[in-house]
């Protein structure tokens, strides 16, 4: 209970803020309505019941929200496009493929850099200069390049994904694999020991923290992508396009439904790293903090 109470004061602490700013955000309409109407003198405590019950409102109330996603998901069958668990799915999917993609594609560059400087010369800089282009502008070109040649669905989007996922992963596994200091490496090497008994004894193990840990940003980032590269195919589904329609209709309590499913999804995934973080370290011995 101790460990609780700071959280559901923060969680309580942001639902009144919340509450107060839909009161301040959805205010001007909300007068608009009522001066249609002929209601002056509204008093205080209705106007505010009225400005967290608009339709359409600049800031929805919380429990507009959760009824959003009640209704989106609950409610619906799961294999119905306006169900926000549909949706979610297909962005998962494209999730998992990529993060799995990048990850794997991260650990191999890593090692390679490593264990070869003219590697580490000539491919760090270029990897780091990738993360500089924006992905508004790389989406679009990979899901319709990739589509005029027949390649739709999944596929394009896991690889937005792994462009994003695939570089904390390679930065993090890159320190992880250089962290053991000279002495342990001098003692391997009078055991005369091999590259590859050094590389799995000693630099994997070393690499295992930082690795987890990129790993959880890189899932996270993973999810990003696949829902960006989702706003460039609106037939594709996926929460990205349960964004860019509500924005378009300016339904923005469907907005803050996908927003909601998509942190909650990211949340859930980053806590599964985790849980293999700790199995792993269990398997290998390391003591929990």
């Amino acid at each position: 209970m101790r460990r609780a109470g700071p959280i559901i004061t923060v969680l309580l602490a942001i639902v009144v803020i919340w509450y107060a700013g839909a009161i301040a955000m959805n205010a001007p309409w909300q007068n608009t309505l009522n001066t249609r109407a002929n209601l002056t003198d509204v008093p205080f405590t209705d106007f505010a019941l009225q400005t967290w019950a608009q339709d359409r409102p600049v800031l929805p109330a919380p429990h507009q929200v959760v009824g959003e996603i009640w209704n989106a998901t609950v409610a619906l069958e799961l294999t119905s496009k306006r169900s926000l668990a549909y949706h979610g799915w297909i962005t998962l999917s494209s999730t998992l493929l990529g993060f799995v993609l990048g990850t794997a594609l991260g650990v191999v560059l890593a090692v390679f850099i490593v264990h070869n400087e003219a590697a580490n010369r000539s491919l760090m800089p270029w990897i780091i200069a990738s993360q500089t282009i924006p992905i508004l502008a790389i989406a679009p070109m990979v899901v319709v390049g990739l589509g005029s040649v027949g390649i739709t669905g999944t596929v394009p989007r896991a690889l937005i994904s792994m462009y994003l996922s695939f570089f904390p992963v390679v930065v993090g596994m890159v320190k992880g694999l250089r962290s053991p200091e000279s002495i342990q490496l001098d003692l391997l090497h009078t055991y005369d020991a091999s590259p590859w008994q050094t590389f799995w004894k000693l630099r994997w193990p070393a690499a295992m923290p930082i690795l987890f840990a990129s790993m959880k940003v890189g899932i996270a980032i993973s999810l990003v992508g696949a829902v960006v590269s989702e706003l460039s195919n609106a037939a594709g589904g996926g929460l990205g396009v349960r964004l860019l329609t509500g924005s378009y209709n300016g339904q923005t309590i469907q907005i803050w439904a996908a927003l909601f499913i998509a942190a909650a999804l990211a949340a859930i995934l980053v806590m599964i790293v985790g849980v293999a973080e700790r199995m792993v370290n269990a398997r290998m011995g390391v003591r929990p903090a």
